[in-house]
């Protein structure tokens, strides 16, 4: 059993975890969650002695082997396999000592333990788990100094699974991982012997892997059994039961105060008053459910341009000319289309959204763009360039030349930052909001086109499923390159594999291919058809996640006409605010004039003022109708 108790931290003067507390069952294998800055790796680092709380304690068996995985990539001349090897010591130090033992009895004791601990089936199994991350068997042997941090990283993930601690601690372990090599993950942690600790907002590891929550909320801590979709369950049944109890509550305070306000002046009733007001003082307000703003995303919709909006022949892209990444392609996109890229990393996508997007030029072959085509792209290095010393605001003006202040805000505003949130330096935002941020960039123009590099890098659990609900629900084209399987299941009706040089439909689903990659299949059948969704019985059965994308691109369709409505009527609403703006300069400060209004007599601009406030209320008032009906749509 490992106890966490009463787990205080305090980093920086403020208060990061505060009595953290849990008992973690013997061999569990424990998802870590919790919102971005909650406290999740802090908490690893009281677990493994890296930092010291100020208060309470961490107590495991004696004895205990924790590992954890390093933020420092290994590197030199030895290889991944030496590397990997070298991670069990005590494989190495009894094969040292057997080189240099001579007496009988402890030579015939290493030879033992040797045999015990499997030492001559370390090597394979080594292998086996650097396979599983993506290196063949030349790269296995190649000097570390030759990869890249990304790929040293996986190096250093290997050799911590390799070395089975009695407690393996992983703090986002697929951060450098592709999708193929996060599949072996899950496979292998599902069978992990020992206790296992994951900080990870990967919904399908948390789902397939783990038998335990621990949520970090506000500094404190809650053990939850079963997998992610267990915990989302019981989350909800208890935010329900304290919203239940916040509404009884407040019903009690309106009864008590109504008393008070009415017998508290009265003799033969002021004890009881004074009763009912100490009760009052003593009642500790349940706070409501907040709005996060940080779960923000909303898609400015594309008007409509014929299809094929980009088409390939036989192209060939690349960044050397006569050394082409990826050749004879033929892909068309249409303004419908949900598309994944997978294939391992190395293999092209990256290349291939970059050919997409414009930011390629192919070495031959045709291109055809649909004219006035905008491409929304975001990749990695956008949140990277963005800088540190300017707000929000700054960044959107700067690429919205010719917009009036108040589109400048209401873009941002679709993504979360309004008030002071549009003011802040992007140096103190997280990296979740500065993703938001970019994605909001991008979309400035309403693109037609959505094509996403691993988008949900750093985004927690809950802000990648606000992600998934606003892909559906906009209307442009969406290309996704990501290792998050829940986000490309939910998202995405087409698979380009992308491999050996070039990019191919792949005719299976995200399960095929899954199963391709851990050899339980050939993983290129045909779609067959959706299954019903009765049984035999006719009792319902859950909904799988093809149909739920087929739903909502029916959804999509059904509320196009609603989404144009709600846009057109609030680019009116700007137009209209605007122009009343100008009139009440005008009105007060005509010096500052704009030229329309400039020596109009009051009782005119007044009359003009009125035109629009009747033109804005009827603007609102289409836009409240429009938005309700597409509200009730969505539900």
């Amino acid at each position: 059993m490992l106890t966490l108790q009463d787990i205080t931290v305090r980093l920086g003067g403020n208060v990061i975890l505060d009595r953290a507390s849990a008992a973690i069952p013997p061999k569990s294998r424990v998802g870590l969650i919790g919102r971005n800055g909650a406290g999740k790796s802090t908490l690893l680092k009281v677990m493994t002695g890296q930092i010291e709380p100020d208060g309470g304690t961490f107590k495991h068996p004696n004895g205990t082997r924790i590992g954890y995985l390093a933020q420092d990539a290994p590197g030199g001349s030895v290889t991944p396999i030496e590397t990997v090897l070298a991670a069990d010591q005590e494989r190495l130090a009894l094969l040292e000592e057997a080189e240099t033992a001579e007496d009988p009895g402890r030579i015939a004791d290493i030879h033992e333990r040797l045999t015990v601990i499997d030492a001559h089936g370390a090597p394979a199994r080594a292998a086996r788990i650097l396979a599983g991350l993506g290196f063949d068997e030349a790269t296995q042997n190649q000097a570390m100094d030759s990869f890249s941090g990304g790929w040293r990283m996986r190096v250093a993930l290997g050799a911590l699974l390799f070395s089975e601690p009695d407690l393996l601690l992983l703090d986002e372990p697929s951060n450098h991982l592709d999708l193929e090599a996060e599949i072996w993950l899950e496979s292998f942690l599902k069978t992990y012997p020992a206790t296992l600790v994951v900080v990870s907002h990967e919904r399908d590891l948390l789902n397939t892997v783990v038998d335990h929550i621990l949520h970090v909320q506000s500094g404190r801590s809650t053990l939850y059994a079963g997998n992610y979709d267990s915990f989302e369950r019981q989350r909800r049944e208890r935010q329900a039961q304290v919203e239940s109890m916040r509404v009884k509550q407040e019903g009690k305070r309106k009864e008590l105060q109504a008393y008070v306000d009415r017998w508290r002046y009265k003799a033969h009733t002021a004890k009881q008053a004074q009763s009912r007001m100490k009760a009052l003082a003593k009642m500790e307000p349940i706070a409501a459910a907040a709005e996060d703003p940080t779960l923000s995303f909303d898609f400015p919709s594309p008007d409509e341009l014929r299809p094929p909006l980009i088409s390939l022949e036989d192209a060939e892209v690349g960044y050397v000319a006569g050394t082409p990444v990826l050749s004879n392609l033929n892909l068309r996109i249409d303004p419908d289309d949900r598309i994944a890229f997978v294939g391992r990393n190395g293999n092209g996508k990256t290349t291939l959204a970059r050919l997409l997007s414009g930011h390629l030029k192919p070495f031959q072959g045709d291109v055809g763009v649909s004219t006035k085509l905008r491409v929304g792209y975001f990749a990695q290095h956008q949140i990277e360039d963005l800088v540190s010393d300017q707000t929000p605001i700054q960044h959107m003006a700067r690429v919205m030349i010719d917009a009036k202040p108040g589109a400048v805000r209401s873009q941002l505003g679709r993504f979360g930052f309004s008030g002071d949130m549009a003011n802040r330096d992007v140096g103190q935002l997280s990296g979740g909001e500065r993703a938001r941020l970019a994605l909001a960039l991008i979309t400035r123009d309403a693109p037609h086109i959505l094509l996403l590099d691993e988008p949900t890098n750093h985004l927690d659990v809950d802000a990648r499923e606000a992600l998934v609900q606003a892909l559906n629900a906009y209307s442009g084209a969406v290309i996704i390159v990501s290792h998050d399987r829940h986000l490309l299941e939910l998202t995405a009706d087409r698979l380009v594999y992308v491999a050996d040089g070039t990019a191919t439909e792949f005719s299976g689903t995200l399960d095929d291919y899954q199963d391709l990659v851990i050899g339980r299949g050939k993983g290129n059948g045909k779609r067959g058809l959706s299954a019903s969704s009765k049984g035999d019985s006719g009792a319902e059965k859950p909904m799988n996640k093809k149909d739920q994308r087929r739903l909502a691109a029916q959804k999509r369709d059904q509320t196009k006409s609603l989404r144009r409505d709600v846009s057109e009527a609030e680019a009116k609403m700007t137009k209209l605010s605007e122009r009343r703006k100008a009139i009440d300069q005008a009105l007060f400060k005509p010096d500052g004039a704009a030229a329309e209004f400039q020596n109009k007599p009051t009782p005119d601009l007044m009359k003009v003022r009125a035109d629009v406030e009747r033109d804005l209320s009827n603007a609102e008032a289409r836009w409240l109708k429009a938005s309700e009906a597409l509200e009730k749509a969505n539900v």
